[in-house]
């Protein structure tokens, strides 16, 4: 789906002015988001940033302090049965049935559904097809958050809530994982809603990527969008006639390497553009925020 189709559609998810409040503790300040189908998008943010409460409150889980909030059509805190029927989740940590057998837990799920997955197909997707007559509580961590995303797309979900769901993969599986999601959205039209501190694995998988901070939407964008609009300068390194290693942080890289080729006698060796990332974009509105907060203690703490 083009991202004119995802403007012009009706959101999977939409959220405005989205406030929340534990006792005198604002957690949540004015959130506005949409999410479309087929995308995948990740919802960043350091711990205590407001990710749980806000994935809670689309979930269904915890009820928003003011605000509108719509799911698959339908406002969370009413959903019913059909609805949640609807929607897939892969928990940051699910203990439960240890005792069952891997297929016969997975067959056991298909009964909540009305057009489930096969057991067998599961098995083979999430690599656990040699696991399937071991009991629960004897796999590996590995294998168990394999069982989870087993059991979070058991019923064909339209929407499904990914929260650090490569935890205790090795490299291969998760390798495998995220050619999963992303068939899942390609193929079958499933909007994921990721939560990850693996810059790299929302940068792989995600659409889009909303970084929450403090309560707030900091930026939202594509990987490459936030990267471009990062404050974080570039950086452009280079080996100088001298044999001394240089380097150089600038708003307008492309300008430097001219200037520099301008006044070389010939070839700049060693020249490296170092361009801001995700990672970038991520660190310096987590910092910012941080600043932000401490200058604001500052300025109670005066006015006291």
């Amino acid at each position: 789906m083009t991202q004119h189709e995802h403007t012009a559609a009706r959101p999977v998810i939409r959220i405005r002015d989205l406030t929340m409040a534990y006792g005198d503790v604002d957690v949540l300040h004015g959130v506005d988001l949409d999410i479309h189908r087929g995308e995948v998008f990740a919802l960043l943010g350091p711990n205590g940033a407001g990710k749980t409460t806000t994935v809670e409150i689309l979930e269904g889980f915890r009820q928003r302090s003011s605000g509108e909030v719509t799911v698959l059509g339908a406002d969370p805190e009413r959903g019913d049965d059909a609805w949640r029927g609807r929607i897939g989740l892969v928990l940051q940590s699910w203990r439960d049935h240890p005792r069952w057998r891997v297929a016969e837990l997975l067959a056991h799920f298909t009964t909540y559904y009305p057009n489930p997955r096969d057991p067998d197909e599961l098995l083979a997707l999430v690599g656990l097809t040699e696991q399937a007559g071991q009991q629960v509580n004897r796999l590996s961590g590995g294998q168990r958050r394999r069982l989870d995303v087993a059991l979070g797309i058991v019923g064909r979900p339209e929407l499904l809530f990914l929260d650090e769901p490569t935890t205790g993969f090795d490299p291969e599986a998760r390798r495998e994982f995220h050619l999963l999601v992303e068939r899942l959205a390609r193929d079958e039209g499933v909007t994921v809603l990721l939560t990850t501190h693996d810059l790299v694995e929302a940068e792989r998988l995600a659409d889009r990527i909303a970084m929450l901070v403090g309560g707030r939407i900091r930026a939202c964008g594509t990987p490459s969008e936030l990267a471009r609009g990062a404050a974080a300068q570039a950086e452009v390194r280079w080996t100088a006639d001298d044999g001394t290693s240089r380097r150089e942080r600038t708003e307008d890289p492309s300008q430097l390497v001219w200037e520099l080729h301008r006044a070389a006698d010939g070839p700049i060796a060693d020249l490296e553009v170092r361009r801001p990332t995700l990672e970038d974009t991520y660190l310096h509105m987590v910092h910012r925020e941080s600043d932000d907060t401490d200058e604001a203690v500052d300025r109670k703490a005066q006015a006291a």
